[in-house]
């Protein structure tokens, strides 16, 4: 493989010294881009686009013509497993995922095993080794997976939801079964990014979104319990095991001791937390990513940043801070916003090593 130009991502996640703040950003290939929106016309569906590794890589490298990020994502879905596992995954125009065949009974849940990475997620991987060869080295490749309480809660209601009712009141009616799903979700999501990491992924990232709708006990029990075991689980496997793993739980803050305590290099933080208090409460344990609110690339370029020297000083002039989002990029947002954004860290974390 090429040798790497720019490992400023790498190294903050190791807690090593940087030059300056790395930055990416959650969604940053997305709708906010033309030249994506032109990409997304030509596939004709979302899901078409995803599982073309050529047009999936052409949308992963459009962020970084633009920007001077330092890493690029996988251009793919969380929702990628469970379409593997034949639930029928279809986006609808204003109202995102939906699954036709939803579970509905324990014996569906039964039913489930791992999916293929050589077969129904092998477009996955091949779009994986694709953007690392055309990176040609010039930043370092995520991969990532849905968590499995998220994928769960997906899979439970069949679409999207405020409170996913459904998949909690599994959880507490029969949480044998709930249990029986998450580990199959656990063991899946930990073979799908080892499959990443073999195919050329640099990091892999796990999304909990819905962590956050969790009380603490049932967190514990159903959201960390699963992202301990993912962890565990990459270490003990030949291609991911020196890779860092960052885990996002989105709303979860409240948790972030336990997080640290998984084993995992890094933990991403939404902006309902400073990141003065998050790195307090887990020191040096683990890296940090965040956590600027994505409304704010609404805002002027003066006050966007006014944003971003405000969390790197935050931060501190530690190493261990990957800047980034507290969620993803909204489709309305000006591109330009962005670039500014981008050149500030690069700006802000330069003046606050100095």
């Amino acid at each position: 493989m090429t040798e790497l130009k720019n490992d400023r991502f790498l190294r903050a996640l190791r807690r090593q010294p940087t030059d300056t703040t790395p930055v990416w950003i959650m969604r940053q290939a997305g709708r906010y881009l033309p030249e994506y929106r032109a990409t997304r016309e030509k596939a004709g569906s979302f899901m078409a686009l995803a599982q073309n590794p050529e047009l999936a890589c052409e949308v992963t490298l459009q962020p970084l013509d633009r920007f001077e990020l330092d890493a690029a994502i996988l251009f793919s879905d969380i929702l990628t497993i469970p379409d593997a596992m034949g639930l029928g995954l279809t986006f609808v125009a204003g109202e995102g995922p939906k699954f036709e065949r939803p579970l509905r009974s324990a014996a569906d849940i039964a039913r489930l095993t791992v999916p293929d990475m050589d077969g129904e997620l092998r477009y996955v991987m091949d779009a994986v080794r694709l953007i690392r060869r055309e990176l040609h080295g010039r930043v370092p490749l995520i991969g990532f997976s849905g968590s499995p309480w998220t994928l769960a809660c997906y899979m439970i209601e069949g679409e999207g939801s405020r409170d996913f009712a459904r998949a909690k009141a599994l959880a507490w009616n029969d949480p044998a079964t709930m249990h029986r799903l998450l580990d199959t979700l656990a063991q899946s999501v930990a073979t799908y990014l080892a499959a990443q990491a073999e195919a050329g992924a640099q990091a892999l990232m796990v999304f909990d979104t819905w962590g956050g709708l969790l009380s603490p006990p049932m967190f514990h029990e159903f959201s960390l319990r699963y992202l301990a075991r993912i962890v565990e689980l990459l270490q003990a496997d030949a291609h991911a095991r020196e890779l860092p793993v960052v885990l996002f739980s989105k709303g979860a803050s409240a948790h972030l001791e336990a997080m640290a305590d998984t084993g995992c290099a890094a933990l991403g933080l939404d902006w309902t937390i400073g990141l003065d208090e998050a790195r307090r409460r887990v020191g040096a344990r683990v890296a940090l990513q965040g956590n600027l609110d994505p409304s704010v690339l609404h805002a002027s370029p003066d006050i966007i940043r006014r944003e971003v020297a405000s969390a790197i000083d935050a931060f501190g002039a530690h190493p261990g801070h990957v800047f980034n989002l507290g969620h993803g990029v909204t489709p309305g947002v000006d591109p330009e916003h962005v670039k500014v954004l981008v050149d500030a860290v690069h700006e802000a974390g330069r003046r606050i090593r100095h």
